[in-house]
């Protein structure tokens, strides 16, 4: 994974980004969210990065919350 997400204080202030470029990876995660595939995103949007950036940031975003403690939403059970 470090070899395609960087996270450099000096680029997009700081923010994950492909490596080699300025996309940050919340980028594509809101473009998985909003329903389009990789493929699509791969070559209509960013064609700078592969199927397997796309899958190294949702590991990556999925590495930010594993070790995490919540504090449940009020009235959420």
């Amino acid at each position: 994974m470090k070899e395609l997400i960087t996270v450099n204080k000096d680029i997009c202030h700081g923010q994950p980004c492909f490596s080699g470029t300025r996309i940050m990876i919340y980028l594509v995660l809101e473009l998985l969210e909003a329903g389009v595939s990789m493929e699509d995103i791969v070559s209509k949007y960013y064609p700078q990065i592969t199927e397997e950036h796309i899958k190294a940031a949702i590991g990556f975003s999925g590495g930010l919350i594993k070790d995490q403690k919540f504090i449940p939403f009020e009235g959420v059970k």
